[in-house]
């Protein structure tokens, strides 16, 4: 059953102001703070411990594939940002520019890092010059600055955390590969981590990184019918080596230049999550990302052996491994579910003088509210049990809406009537730049992938009528 009952006051109901619920959630459940700058977010414990469960999955499969973590520097020399053109045209409006150091004025001004394709370039042209140097598959763990003018918390910031991936190749296929290969890690992280089914596939031309020959990227459909972009893996061929002067010496002896690739995901994944899974009472967190997995609450605390008995489930649930905390707290117990459910943790344990009696416990799943009992010799099992099909749950629920959120549309009319019900508007393409552009003036969307698995339904392009080659899916987004 679903738990559709509000208990919670403090946080706007969905659908009455959708943008509103998540900033009440992003603050009430204590993710974030402002600072008093426009845009630069405090991250307060509860929402970084979030971002570091994503940070350490994704850690450890970037080593298993042969990645290593490096740290570049926070500002780019101006004349250095200016060696690939497009890269600069697409970022300059972004760009905050440190122009005084100390008292003296800098002459070639510093631009705070909207991301680090040319310190990665720079320093790459100094340290290959082999094919025996190659492949570099560098990782940065890092913030980058962009001055955005519309700010939200977690999807769209003047900074923001990351990881960005860089990597040089000796062939086009080589570098080819591994964007596509980070780019299915992003996915299994979507699937197996935050229990979101990401649409991947390679953007439009329009849509591209400034720079890149092409971009792929995983793509969410949210609640409110939006989509939102949650990461990037980009194939660059050789334009940014050539620009800086990255040469090698092939196995023939001839000098090239390396194939490049990038690829990143950000705290945006966190607004992702909360988006995805949230409901009326706050948070709804997939256990292998929550802070804390299990809670337990003991009922009447006062009353002997209860908060021993609640202190000891605790220890127990911890020696399996998973992130659990007691709450011994003088507060009640009915103010600790609703502050614990707010926090979005996947289950509950209730224990109180009764269920000791029985040698029981009560066991509440966050996403449906379902209750269940539990005899305490067999709380190992069912702990484990129950978080895993807890993720099944919500993974499921998150993959219908998008099922049912993505409408095959064969004209202007079908495609406004899908972008008005929400999510994708799937539809043949003549793969032309003035058609896309038509489609944003007249509905506000954009194309935000040609899907991987391209499966073609018509042989007419919706805008022009001339022969449609490619599906692409069009929304309305972040």
């Amino acid at each position: 059953m679903e738990n559709n009952q509000i208990k919670n006051d403090a946080i706007t109901r969905q659908e009455d102001d959708f943008a509103q619920w998540y900033t009440d959630i992003c603050k009430k459940a204590e993710l974030m703070d402002y600072s008093p700058v426009k845009g630069f977010i405090i991250y307060r414990p509860y929402g970084y411990a979030i971002w570091e469960q994503i940070q350490n999955y994704l850690d450890r499969r970037f080593k298993e594939t042969g990645h290593e973590n490096v740290y570049m520097p926070m500002v780019i020399q101006e004349s250095l940002f200016k060696k690939e053109k497009e890269h600069v045209e697409g970022f300059a409006p972004e760009t905050l520019i440190a122009t005084i150091g100390g008292k003296e004025e800098i002459e070639d001004r510093l631009i705070i890092r909207p991301t680090s394709e040319v310190l990665f370039c720079d320093h790459y042209a100094k340290i290959i010059k082999s094919y025996r140097d190659l492949p570099k598959l560098y990782n940065q763990w890092c913030s980058v600055v962009r001055w955005e003018k519309t700010t939200r918390p977690f999807l769209r910031g003047a900074e923001f955390l990351w990881q960005e991936g860089h990597t040089m190749h000796e062939t086009e296929e080589e570098a080819r590969s591994e964007a596509l290969r980070m780019l299915e890690i992003y996915d299994d992280l979507g699937r197996d981590v935050l229990a979101i089914p990401f649409s991947t596939g390679i953007k439009t031309d329009k849509e591209k990184f400034a720079g890149a020959l092409e971009t792929y990227s995983i793509e969410a459909v949210l609640p409110d019918g939006k989509a939102l972009q949650s990461g990037t893996s980009h194939y660059f061929g050789n334009g940014f080596s050539k620009a800086f002067g990255i040469q090698f010496q092939t196995r023939e002896g001839k000098l090239e230049n390396p194939y490049q690739t990038s690829w990143g995901v950000s705290t945006r994944l966190i607004g992702a999550t909360i988006m995805t899974h949230g409901d009326d009472n706050g948070l709804v967190l997939p256990p292998k990302v929550a802070p804390i997995q299990v809670i337990i609450i003991p009922v009447a605390a006062n009353k002997p052996g209860v908060v021993p008995a609640a202190k000891e489930i605790a220890k127990r649930i911890s020696n399996l491994g998973y992130r659990v905390k007691c709450d011994d707290s003088d507060k009640s117990a009915g103010w600790k579910f609703s502050e614990w459910e707010m926090k979005g943790v996947p289950l509950r344990v209730e224990v109180g003088p009764r269920d000791l009696e029985k040698e029981q416990v009560i066991l509440a799943k966050r996403n449906t509210g379902e209750k269940i009992i539990c005899p305490l010799s067999e709380l190992d099992t069912k702990v484990k049990e129950l978080l895993e099909v807890i993720h099944k749950e919500m993974y499921d629920k998150a993959l219908k809406y998008l099922l049912e959120h993505t409408t095959e549309v064969h004209n202007l009319d079908e495609l406004n009537a899908a972008l008005e019900k929400g999510g994708y508007a799937k539809m043949m393409w003549c793969g032309d730049r003035a058609c896309e552009d038509k489609i944003k003036e007249l509905t506000s969307a954009t194309a935000r992938c040609l899907p991987f698995n391209q499966m073609p339904f018509g042989d007419t392009c919706p805008v022009c009528g001339k022969k449609a080659t490619k599906v692409v899916l069009f929304a309305r987004a972040y």
